[in-house]
Formats: C-alpha cells, structure tokens, sequence
C-alpha cells in the first residue's frame, strides 16, 4: 500500500534469528575490507589499517574535544569534514516532520563500556556509537549498504569471537550459533582458472568441435541483402534513391538549390508531355476526318421497286 499513510500499515517484516545474525557478521566482515568502504563513499585514504582498532582508555572519554583530537590523530577527521559538507536540505514534505537536513554518515564507533564515550562522540556530525554486546544491523550497514567506516576499541574487537564464533566453534552468547562456512576458500577465481595446477589437471580440447552459433534474426530495414530477398523491387528503389542523392550533390557543387532543380526539371517534363499528347490528339482528328465520307448529306433517294419496273 504505497498512500494514504494508516496506522494498521504493516510496517514490519518478520525475519528469521538466523538471518538476522548472519547480515551482521557479513556487514562486519564488510567492514573490514578496504575497497567496500571506499565505495561506500568514506574518506580512509589517510589512515593506516582497515579494521581499526583503538585503545580501552577512549572508552573513558568525557569530553568533545577528546573525541576531535583522536580522530585527527587517526587521520579520520577528513570522513567528518565530508559529513558536514554534505548537509543539505531534504526534498519532500520530510522538512515538515522533524526531518528538514539529510547528511551522509561518517564513522562508527563501537565500544564494549560506555564510561562516556558516547557523551564525548554524540556531538559530532555523522559519527554513531554502539555498544558491542548490542549491535544494529541499520548501523553496520545504513540503507542496506555494507561497507560502514568502523572504529572499534580494543576489548569490543577482542569479544567478536565470543559473540558470532568461529567456523569451528559455536558463539558462547547466541545458543547454537557458528559464523558460516564459506562455499569457497579462495574466491579470486579468475586467478583459480589461469592457474597452471589446475589448467594442466584438465582435459585437452578436442580438435574438432561442433560450435552451435546463436541465429540473430536480421532487420531487414537495414540488412540490404535480406531486404532484396523480401522484395526485389528495393534494389531499385536503393538505386534510384542514391542516384537522386549524387545527383543533387552535383546541383549543389553548382551552387544551385536542390529542391528548385528538381521543380524546374519536373515541370519541363511536364510541358513536354503536354506538348506530346496534344500532338498526338492533332494526328488523331486529322485521321478521323480523312474517313468520313465525301458525299455525306447528298445521296439519290433509292428508287421504289414500282418505278424500276
């Protein structure tokens, strides 16, 4: 239902355990992945590692400035200056619900103790904090993109393996859980299929091969050849069409119109037929005449069968 907006809408969707925690440990994964966080559009070229990981002590922070000063000295700042200059007006009726800016996001924060951390970072644009043991999957990855800029503080990182587990051991927090295996231990398979171990494992070609070529079907608007073979009467309209193009290029090397040619040429054409019919009707009456009879209107009455007695 796309309008108008009701309160029995269903909003949400109901999504399985599972699958909840396998988007978070993919975004996580995401994360640390150079090349995804660069297209998410953050601005890490200065900075030294990706994941990064702080000390414990920022967790103690109280002030604003502590939290600026450390992202200057991460090399960070450069992803928050980005944030403040993307600030912009919102398209829409949004401006009227307490929604007016929209900005892109900048890096997030995770952290294990809150002893101020999130009072020091609240006030700077675009930066999110989250608490390790209670991760959102909307903060991981924003609109559905993995990739998130994050920031994690040393015993946040150190939990990761008691939260989502191994491939070979289970999460000591989610019952039952263990990250999944992926399908692929390598997955640079282009390099897998240029690899001389396997291509000399594989079997040779065969010399002769049936090749089944895909049949295009051909437009005959501008396939010439198939447009002849439907209608043999366009090679002479192409024909006559390009004779007509030569021959207005010659009338224009001439500095003369094209078009006024074409009207002097048709009517001289037509006075010359006209010329040739009305001749050919002269001849006509001329030949008509010469058959009618001389004497017509001064013949003798025939005589009765009395009188030739």
């Amino acid at each position: 239902m796309f309008a108008p907006t009701k309160t029995w809408r269903r909003w949400h969707r109901r999504v399985n355990v599972t699958m909840r925690r396998h988007a978070a440990a993919a975004a996580i994964a995401a994360s640390g992945v150079t090349s995804l966080v660069m297209s998410k559009g953050h601005a890490i070229e200065k900075i030294n590692e990706v994941p990064l990981v702080v000390e414990d002590k920022v967790q103690d922070y109280q002030k604003t400035k502590q939290a600026v000063a450390l992202l200057k000295n991460l090399n960070a700042w450069a992803d928050v200056e980005k944030v403040v200059k993307s600030k912009r007006l919102r398209p829409g009726k949004g401006k009227k619900r307490n929604r007016r800016y929209k900005k892109k996001c900048g890096p997030l924060v995770i952290y294990d103790k809150d002893n101020g951390i999130v009072r020091s970072f609240r006030n700077i644009p675009g930066v999110d904090t989250c608490d390790v043991n209670a991760l959102s999957i909307f903060k991981l990855a924003p609109g559905g993109h993995a990739g998130r800029f994050i920031i994690w503080t040393e015993s946040a990182f150190r939990k990761l393996n008691d939260i989502f587990g191994t491939f070979y051991k289970n999460s000591k927090v989610k019952k039952g859980y263990k990250l999944p295996r992926p399908m692929m231990t390598i997955t640079d398979l282009g390099r897998l299929l240029k690899s001389e171990e396997i291509r000399g494992a594989l079997r040779t070609h065969p010399k002769k091969s049936m090749i089944i070529s895909k049949k295009f079907k051909s437009n005959p608007l501008k396939n010439h050849a198939l447009m002849a073979k439907l209608n043999g009467y366009s090679e002479v309209i192409r024909r006559h069409r390009i004779l007509k193009l030569k021959a207005d290029a010659e009338v224009r090397a001439k500095g003369q119109d094209p078009s006024k040619a074409r009207k002097k040429a048709r009517v001289t054409l037509m006075k010359k037929d006209f010329k040739q019919m009305r001749k050919t009707e002269l001849l006509k009456a001329s030949r008509n005449a010469d058959k009618r009879p001389k004497n017509r209107g001064n013949r003798k009455p025939k005589k009765k069968n009395s009188e030739r007695k």
